[in-house]
């Protein structure tokens, strides 16, 4: 099945480790096979690791854009994510935990990505971390 996106003037997004930059125009962009895809608004930059959440989120996001080097990254991200399952209580932090692990264990690393978004909400919104 075909994944359709549109992109806004402007927009950059990530294929597969190509960088696409929108240049004037609402455009569609139709991708036909499976690919690694993120849009800009989803890239952390390594200077925006400022939180224990996005510390999680980056190694992930390493994996899911350089999947033929997921050993490299894989140990940053359980490092981090014990880190802050140490320093949680709340239930539905541990379950999102739970579920980002699980994700990432099966190579979701995308569906691990959206989870880990949650867990960057839930710091925000308990220490104030910048986002």
């Amino acid at each position: 099945m075909a994944l359709k996106l549109s992109l806004k003037p402007d927009e950059r997004l990530v294929i597969n480790g190509a960088v696409i930059a929108n240049v004037d125009r609402r455009t569609t962009l139709i991708v036909h096979n499976k690919a690694s895809i993120l849009r800009e608004k989803d890239i952390l930059q390594e200077e925006d690791v400022n939180s224990p959440a996005k510390r999680i989120y980056f190694p992930i996001m390493l994996m899911y854009m350089d999947q033929g080097s997921t050993d490299k990254f894989y140990e940053e991200f359980v490092k981090r994510m014990t880190e802050f399952m140490s320093a949680i209580s709340s239930p539905d932090a541990v379950n999102d935990c739970v579920q980002i692990s699980r994700d990432v264990m099966d190579k979701n690393y995308y569906k691990a990505l959206m989870n880990c978004k949650k867990l960057i909400d839930f710091e925000t919104s308990r220490i104030g971390a910048n986002s």
